[in-house]
């Protein structure tokens, strides 16, 4: 499938998923119920996973725009600017919702600051991501463009980060992007040391630690996902084309989005409390086997995949 067609397909999940969220979250606090809280929480934590091969995929569908009859360059910068705002502050509402999953997990409550944080963030977050599909609806659609003036600010004020951005990890100094690939494999030696030692244990591998006392490693873990996500973002947006139609990138963006949804969805909810009680000897339920086994499966193969993404751009 040709690339820009995953934009098509993608983009609708981060505007609709921030406009149920937010819903859900509202309602949450005004019903004071702990479980509308988690799955509002849980649905900004995906979002943030979707928002990312969602924003990659643009790039694609840009390079097939700009070559089209009657297609404004300057319609396509202003999406692309308000784009990368958006997910910026997808990214943060996914981050501080991460951190009241964990408290969930922990038979705790997220404190009061932190779901303020988020519903703050979701709310800019919803904005922003109307803008972002009413410019892109705008690239196709001129006869729907109006109030063109303020949405043209924003995205110009979003589109000016591109230039500034891949001077700083391409051009500033030949030390930051070392400094990036170091934080990278930083990230993911915190998501073995954390996420993969819980798996093994788990699947029944040092048998004589407790479950609890691992799973509270679990934020380093997360912490190591968000550097990824960091890194890797800065990594596309000063080399796009060499990401983008890469089909070993696709299928590690894939990857990358399940395991985090399996990550989310198990290990950090009230799903896990019950395991929290393992203690030494103690073997897992098998179904708890069977998602540790995907998890370390996944996480693994995203390693994998990121290894050997060079020796594709040479085949093609």
């Amino acid at each position: 499938m040709y690339s820009a067609h995953f934009h098509l397909l993608l983009n609708h999940w981060p505007i609709l998923g921030t406009f149920i969220g937010l819903g859900l979250l509202v309602s949450a606090i005004v019903s004071a119920q702990d479980s509308l809280k988690q799955a509002s929480l849980a649905l900004f934590a995906f979002i943030a996973l979707m928002a990312v091969p969602s924003y990659m995929s643009g790039n694609s569908a840009n390079e097939f725009l700009k070559e089209t009859p009657g297609v404004s360059m300057e319609s396509i910068q202003t999406h692309q600017g308000v784009a990368l705002l958006a997910l910026i502050s997808i990214e943060l509402t996914g981050a501080f919702s991460w951190i009241g999953l964990y408290q969930f997990s922990r038979k705790k409550r997220p404190a009061g600051w932190n779901v303020a944080v988020v519903l703050l963030l979701a709310i800019l977050t919803f904005g922003l991501m109307s803008v972002t599909g009413t410019t892109g609806g705008e690239i196709r659609h001129p006869e729907i463009v109006s109030g063109e003036q303020a949405r043209s600010s924003i995205g110009a004020a979003g589109f000016s980060l591109f230039p500034k951005l891949q001077y700083l990890v391409t051009e500033s100094s030949r030390y930051v992007w070392g400094t990036l690939e170091a934080l990278h494999f930083i990230g993911l030696i915190l998501i073995l040391a954390s996420i993969g030692l819980l798996n093994l244990r788990l699947l029944g591998f040092f048998k004589k630690l407790p479950v609890g006392p691992i799973h509270r490693l679990l934020p380093w873990g997360v912490a190591g996902v968000f550097i990824n996500i960091v890194t890797g973002m800065l990594f596309v947006l000063c080399m796009p084309d060499f990401y983008t139609n890469n089909p070993d990138f696709q299928l590690k963006m894939v990857a990358i989005v399940v395991a985090g949804t399996n990550l989310m969805l198990f290990y950090c909810t009230t799903a896990f409390q019950p395991l929290l009680l393992l203690g030494p000897q103690d073997d897992a339920p098998v179904l708890a086997k069977a998602v540790a086994a995907s998890s370390l499966f996944l996480w693994v193969a995203i390693i994998v995949l990121g290894r050997y993404m060079p020796f594709w751009e040479v085949v093609k």
